[in-house]
């Protein structure tokens, strides 16, 4: 996997942990940063809320992770300008998982 991952207008630096968008930093908390980080680094593919919950929140869950992992979801879509209902980067498969 490289160090910085393109789509659209934006750019995301794995090891700077900055996202921009034509060059310009676009505010993304740790979290969500690192949700939208495996899921471009998998673009195309579905990954499950599982997969996510493992590799971004570890096995031993002690939050809220459906309310935490939903947050996240909406920080992402709210930085890349992107709904749920047009999805341009992150697509909700229901039951499954995001693409």
């Amino acid at each position: 996997m490289g160090y910085v991952l393109r789509f659209g207008v934006f750019e995301l630096n794995l090891v700077t942990e900055e996202l921009l968008k034509f060059g310009t930093p676009v505010r993304l908390p740790p979290q969500p940063f690192k949700v939208l980080a495996l899921l471009a680094s998998q673009a195309g593919q579905v990954v499950t809320r599982e997969q996510i919950q493992f590799q971004v929140w570890g096995e031993e869950t002690y939050v809220d992770f459906e309310q935490g992992m939903n947050h996240c979801i909406k920080q992402i879509r709210n930085a890349l300008s992107d709904t749920a209902d047009t999805p341009r980067y992150i697509e909700t498969l229901p039951r499954r998982g995001y693409r």
